[in-house]
């Protein structure tokens, strides 16, 4: 009997969430919700699939794609996905808890992404002595975090600009505050378990 494992059962089950709200956005005729978890379901495949079909990577590549052949880090990331994707449009319902029914809900999405997009920037840095750049691990949390705000940073600007062409986008600059602190909230939460944890990689000896 093939022993599935734990990251890769929460991986498989974030995609059957996923396809729930795809059915739900098939029945609602949502159709920026069936692409949205369309893309999510193809995205959450690569780490089952990628491993098995490319189980040597390029060398130049592997600290790049350290993430993705880490089954820990991406089962964080196929929750957040899932719960991020089953706010939008609740399974079997209308609702849309992150852009009409409960607009605090994205105070979630923004805390789980703040967390994956923290372990997969400081994982990537972590690996980048594959290729002769070497980071102790104050540098590499430091980094992380300086690459972690740039991104998220950039992600609320992205979103104030886009206002004027998605009527649904209107967050004050509070709101806006509100989503930088609960990304750092998540990415806190992320510094924790690698530092006490040592999940989903640990930074060891640097």
């Amino acid at each position: 009997m093939v022993d599935i494992g734990r990251e890769r059962s929460i991986i498989a089950l974030s995609i059957f969430v996923v396809f729930l709200g795809f059915m739900t956005a098939l029945f609602n005729g949502r159709e920026d919700h069936v692409y949205r978890t369309l893309v999510a379901m193809i995205g959450l495949s690569i780490p089952l699939i990628l491993p098995k079909k490319l189980p040597e990577p390029p060398a130049k590549l592997r600290p790049f794609l350290a993430p993705l052949y880490n089954e820990r880090t991406m089962a964080l990331l196929a929750v957040f996905i899932a719960v991020h994707v089953s706010l939008v449009n609740v399974p079997f319902t209308h609702y849309d808890l992150f852009h009409k029914d409960w607009r605090n809900a994205d105070m979630i999405s923004h805390f789980l992404g703040g967390l994956t997009v923290w372990l997969i920037v400081v994982e990537i840095l972590s690996e980048l002595d594959r290729i002769g750049i070497r980071l102790s691990k104050r540098e590499a949390v430091l980094y992380g975090f300086l690459i972690f705000y740039a991104l998220s940073t950039g992600w609320e600007v992205a979103e104030k600009l886009s206002e004027t062409e998605i009527s649904f986008i209107r967050e004050s600059l509070a709101n806006k505050l509100r989503d930088l602190l609960m990304d750092t909230l998540g990415a806190l939460f992320g510094l924790w378990l690698v530092r006490r944890e040592g999940y989903p990689f640990s930074l060891g000896e640097r």
